[in-house]
């Protein structure tokens, strides 16, 4: 009985695949006019509608392949990514992924009632598995989009946060060959590399001689921290340049000595003006004090 019903449902979904191609225009049509395909495809109207043929087209592959509730079925390779873009846009339109669902699942009434019309004169005793398998796949296409949805979403954050680290990384030139990294907030792992690349790129791009790192921002320095900072220094020097670490507190100088962590190869200056100084005498430029006010000169 259970072997009957699956050869049922076998060739209720094939069946299914070949009305998909069948009415492949009809169904194009009907969805072209839904919130999904008509507020992404904005160009004309005809654009809409060729993309839901591309969409039915897959639809139909899947069900010929008789995998209706596979996500993974070739069939769906050839829309993931105009699938993205649908939900990337809706998403971007303020929808939430639950939303973009309830539209892809509204899909599915246009095309059963196409289904119904066609059958309506002959008495099949495999309507309602036709109707059940159409169900399926759209039910399948709700989790492929779901699924595409949610991996956009993690891709753009995953930009966003880089950029972040970015824009929380400004590398500055200060002097002729001398740059600064003013490192504010929590220092880990992510963004000790972006430091490091982008002094790096500084470095090259400045041509500079001395690089500061300048951690007055950091609240608290541990021996990871202090490894990403010894890790910077060491890349800096390979790249010919000198780096000086500014802005080490009473209270994280105290923090490094009970971690027993070795800085006594890396050059430290209390703040970013003493370490510009050090840099600017290095290459032989002489700072001198601003005169009082009201000072005569000599």
């Amino acid at each position: 009985m259970q072997v009957a019903e699956q050869d049922t449902a076998l060739e209720a979904t094939r069946e299914l695949a070949g009305f998909l191609e069948r009415r492949r225009e009809q169904i194009a049509q009907r969805w072209a006019d839904t919130p999904l395909f008509r507020t992404v495809f904005t160009v004309s109207r005809d654009e809409a509608v060729e993309a839901c043929k591309v969409v039915v087209d897959a639809l139909a592959d899947v069900a010929r392949s008789g995998l209706p509730e596979d996500v993974q079925a070739p069939g769906f390779v050839a829309v993931r990514e105009q699938l993205g873009r649908m939900s990337a846009a809706r998403a971007k339109a303020g929808y939430s992924p639950s939303e973009i669902a309830g539209e892809v699942a509204g899909l599915r009434e246009p095309v059963a009632a196409l289904l119904r019309a066609e059958f309506e004169d002959a008495a099949d005793e495999h309507a309602h598995a036709r109707q059940l398998a159409l169900t399926v796949l759209i039910g399948t296409l709700r989790l492929v989009v779901m699924e595409t949805t949610i991996s956009a979403g993690d891709e753009l954050i995953a930009r966003q946060r880089q950029q972040l680290l970015e824009v929380a990384t400004p590398v500055i030139r200060l002097w002729d060959g001398v740059v600064a990294v003013p490192l504010i907030g929590t220092l880990d792992s992510a963004r000790s590399q972006v430091v490091m690349e982008s002094l790096l790129e500084a470095i090259v791009e400045q041509r500079a001689h001395y690089a500061i790192l300048d951690i007055t921002g950091v609240p608290t320095v541990d021996s990871l921290v202090a490894q990403h900072l010894m890790k910077t220094v060491a890349a800096a020097r390979l790249m010919g340049a000198e780096c000086i670490v500014s802005g080490i507190r009473p209270a994280i100088a105290q923090t490094i000595v009970q971690l027993g962590i070795d800085l006594g190869t890396i050059t430290t200056r209390a703040g970013l003006a003493d370490a510009l100084a050090y840099a600017l005498s290095r290459q032989g430029i002489v700072v001198s004090p601003r005169p009082a006010a009201g000072a005569s000169a000599r």
